[in-house]
């Protein structure tokens, strides 16, 4: 790992915990955590996983030492292993689909959320009868893709954009070796669906998925970064592992 550095150009360090590894460097606390540290953090990710198998920690976790990781490691180290085997040999490969708002910005502007008696109620009706319409769009835009690509798992998530459309992000865990027959299907199904304008990336380790298996285990980020304020949402029901 000597060339390979970490958040702000420190050196990374290999420490070894039962069957797994840790990646880690050190970090100044007086230092806030930004966005180039996240690129950082995600870049010493991507090179691990060329080689291994990877759990990344969530970004911004800092332990006050090296006893409080030890500690931390060992009380979860049955999950974090188990957490490995699963995705042991899988990648993420991600889509991001632009498909035009079945409802239409503009009747959300002639129809507000606000009002007095009667006119509050139907305004109340429109919009959640818009947002059944888009609920129902997106279910069918990702049930079509499931089926066309048939991953391991997914997470999906929907949003607005100012511009009229509907922003698709879908996240598919698949085997490493399926890399190849997944990029050509994207090619023959963006072709298919001309409605939607398509967007594939990857592969990527599986951080939507470290996520669902990790969630409520890691330490509290001690410097978050700021986040922007998020779009409108749409609600849609082999070699060492690392943990870095």
């Amino acid at each position: 790992m000597e060339s390979v550095l970490g958040v702000s150009g420190n050196q990374v360090f290999l420490y070894p915990a039962s069957d797994m590894a840790v990646v880690v460097s050190e970090h100044n606390p007086a230092e806030a955590l930004n966005q180039k540290s996240g690129v950082d953090h995600a870049r010493v990710i991507a090179d691990c996983f060329r080689q291994s198998t990877v759990l990344p920690f969530r970004f911004g976790t800092v332990f006050s030492d090296d006893e409080s990781m030890r500690r931390s490691i060992r009380s979860n180290q049955r999950q974090f292993l188990s957490n490995i085997d699963k995705l042991r040999g899988k990648t993420e490969m991600h889509l991001r689909m632009f498909v035009d708002d079945c409802c239409g910005r503009e009747i959300d502007r002639a129809l507000p959320a606000g009002g007095v008696g009667r006119q509050y109620l139907s305004n109340l009706r429109a919009n959640a009868a818009r947002a059944r319409e888009r609920q129902t769009r997106a279910r069918a835009v990702s049930f079509q893709v499931h089926r066309l690509f048939l991953p391991l798992d997914e997470e999906v998530s929907c949003r607005l954009t100012e511009g009229g459309k509907m922003v698709l992000d879908i996240a598919h865990l698949i085997d490493r070796k399926c890399v190849e027959r997944y990029q050509n299907k994207f090619s023959t199904t963006s072709a298919m669906m001309r409605e939607c304008q398509m967007q594939l990336s990857g592969p990527w380790p599986p951080y939507h998925f470290v996520q669902r298996l990790t969630r409520g285990i890691h330490p509290q980020p001690v410097a978050p970064v700021p986040a922007q304020e998020p779009a409108p949402v749409i609600q849609i029901l082999e070699p060492v592992p690392v943990l870095a």
